[in-house]
């Protein structure tokens, strides 16, 4: 018997709308956006907002930029329990964020023990990382997004400092690096160029976590941030929410330098105050991680369905690949290899500095320690940020020589 056509219909309506679901569901294997990386911007715009991590549509820091982070990579140095130069003493890198962040960094319970894909599991294992002076650890924690940080009494402070630092062996005022990635919270609802848009509050939230971690951490030189991996496979975090936090980070980045610029009088309205001098440790890029799904970088980066373990947190793969980010990193940038790793590199006069982000007009890629393929362009950035670089690497080297 023929089934009544007002029940097939209905059926036939049904089946239309899971598939045009399944069509657009941010799963998909070949999920895509069109939007451009940051990194890849060059000259382009983004809603009018212009691309490049740092100004210019470049990857590379200013000169004046560069030349400040130089100094406070010159005087990260192992420090006792109460924070005093020791040659016995620690430095340490702490990692502060969100769920993601503690995977990538550690592991998803924050452990340790630490995932050997990680960045502390890979590090651990490298003989390019300092083991004698280099202690890193995970702040991270699930759940624990930008409004958990942003005030000195937020109870992940304590929490860090009584179930994290002390069973390393190492104190607040031992802590002079760290790696943020921040997401604002609850699930992002308002994209750009929404005044109110979930980016500006994020670069608000930020602004008030470095200032919140320099009060904690008194000795804290320098802060690599770093924004979302790809979301459309997240149904909670979609894009482009993952996308537009890299223009947070670039915006809170742009902030310090600009205020640095005018003296330290005018302070950006949304990131507030970053003046060196009074209460903010010297912010840059860390990795930038995002690319358009399927769609290869210009380094070759990607992300598909099968590096999420559900839409928004990364599976193992999604996991090793930021942690092969950051340890290329770590090891590779003038501000943090002579720290990071048991040696640091005095770079070539005519060169002003080693960008840790793919440059469209890069040069041929490098090998990482751990023998792993990874871009490493270098772009002539001026004489005096190569001098400054040049006299950082040696006088660390001079000063912590064994």
């Amino acid at each position: 018997m023929s089934m009544p056509r007002p029940r097939l219909a209905i059926r036939l309506a049904v089946l239309f709308a899971l598939s045009l679901a399944f069509f657009n569901s941010p799963g998909r294997a070949d999920a895509v956006t069109g939007l451009t990386p940051i990194s890849d911007m060059g000259a382009s715009t983004y809603l009018g907002f212009g691309g490049g991590l740092y100004e210019n549509g470049t990857n590379v820091p200013p000169t004046d930029h560069a030349a400040t982070g130089a100094a406070r990579a010159a005087a990260v140095q192992p420090l006792d329990a109460s924070g005093n130069p020791s040659a016995s003493g620690k430095i340490v890198l702490l990692s502060i964020g969100f769920s993601n962040t503690t995977q990538e960094w550690c592991s998803s319970s924050a452990g340790p023990p630490c995932n050997a894909n990680s960045l502390m599991g890979q590090a651990a294992a490298s003989a390019s990382v300092n083991h004698s002076t280099l202690a890193i650890v995970n702040g991270a924690a699930s759940g624990q997004g930008a409004s958990t940080w942003d005030a000195t009494t937020d109870t992940n402070y304590n929490r860090v400092r009584d179930t994290r630092l002390a069973p390393a062996g190492v104190t607040e005022s031992q802590v002079q690096a760290i790696w943020l990635k921040m997401v604002i919270g609850p699930d992002p609802t308002v994209s750009l160029p929404s005044a109110s848009a979930d980016a500006y509050r994020l670069v608000t939230s930020l602004g008030n976590i470095v200032r919140t971690l320099k009060v904690r951490y008194p000795n804290l030189q320098m802060v690599f941030a770093s924004s979302r991996i790809y979301g459309e496979f997240s149904a909670s975090h979609p894009e482009p929410y993952a996308y537009e936090s890299g223009f947070s980070v670039k915006w809170l980045i742009q902030a310090q330098i600009d205020q640095a610029r005018n003296g330290g009088i005018v302070v950006d309205p949304r990131a507030g105050d970053l003046n060196l001098a009074t209460g903010a440790p010297w912010l840059a890029w860390g990795p930038y991680l995002w690319a358009d799904g399927t769609t290869p970088r210009s380094d070759g980066l990607t992300w598909v369905a099968g590096d999420f373990s559900d839409g928004t947190h990364p599976s193992t793969s999604g996991r090793t690949k930021v942690a092969d980010m950051l340890m290329s990193f770590f090891l590779g940038s003038p501000f943090t290899q002579c720290w990071f790793g048991v040696s640091c590199a005095a770079l070539p006069p005519s060169v002003g500095g080693i960008a840790e982000q793919p440059d469209p007009a890069s040069l041929p890629s490098a090998r990482s320690a751990s023998g792993r393929s990874s871009t490493i362009p270098v772009a002539a950035a001026g004489v005096a940020f190569a001098a400054a670089l040049a006299a950082a690497a040696a006088g660390w080297r001079k000063r912590h020589a064994r």
